[in-house]
């Protein structure tokens, strides 16, 4: 079992129903839908360009998966992972927007966000307590030799390398797309999330997903709504 916190809206948002159209599969109900060939992309380069991000689950990551450390339970971190959320305030992105990081493409916040740095930098730290070291195998999947010195003490002190100021928060769209499929990708991806793209994306919830074994598609486990602290002192 393997747990991960995750950004991710209400199952009922717009951007929550139209990546799980996007992507083939529904996080919060592990339900699939075929998907149709679209203009320039045929449905079986679709459902192979889509199928990391459909077994993760539509998501931006703040911790990322990790197993449980020993001497700690699923209950303890569920505990934790209700009070991270009601101690924390709703914000805004002031606008999304669609970029290619290296071979795959996401939905990204166009400009530097302190509140989202601030959100991700804190999920880091508070569940680090939960969270089993890596394994050598792990370890080697990320190509620590590869990796600037940096993000490499990173990925060895917190499990992954991307935290702090290496974070660069990211909704997966796609798995890596060869170069001659860029163009008719982004055409694609444009008309699909034109409703969100440009726009601001309010971040008010939190997820804690679930992976039951390896290999397996991530669930989520439960979805609570940011400020919950807040609301129990005014009720």
């Amino acid at each position: 079992m393997r747990y991960a916190i995750y950004f991710a809206p209400p199952a009922d948002d717009r951007l929550s129903q139209t990546a799980a159209r996007w992507l083939g599969r529904d996080a919060f109900t592990g339900e699939t839908n075929e998907l149709p060939a679209l203009p320039d992309l045929d449905a079986d380069t679709r459902h192979a360009l889509t199928a990391d991000p459909r077994r993760y689950g539509f998501h931006g990551t703040l911790k990322a998966p990790f197993a449980l450390a020993d001497g700690r339970s699923e209950a303890e971190l569920v505990a934790a992972f209700e009070d991270f959320a009601a101690d924390l305030e709703p914000f805004d992105i002031p606008e999304l927007t669609l970029h290619q990081l290296g071979p795959f493409f996401a939905l990204v916040s166009a400009t530097h966000c302190k509140p989202l740095q601030d959100f991700a930098a804190q999920a880091v730290r508070s569940f680090e307590p939960f969270r089993a070291p890596q394994s050598e195998a792990d370890m080697a999947r990320r190509n620590p030799d590869k990796l600037p010195e940096r993000q490499r003490q990173y990925l060895k002190e917190w499990g992954y390398p991307y935290v702090f100021e290496e974070f660069q928060f990211h909704l997966t769209l796609t798995g890596p797309v060869p170069a001659e499929t860029t163009t008719a990708m982004r055409t694609v991806l444009e008309s699909t999330f034109a409703e969100h793209i440009g726009k601001p994306l309010h971040v008010a919830s939190i997820a804690l997903f679930i992976q039951p074994h390896r290999g397996a598609p991530f669930l989520v486990h439960s979805l609570l709504p940011l400020g919950g602290a807040a609301q129990r002192k005014i009720a």
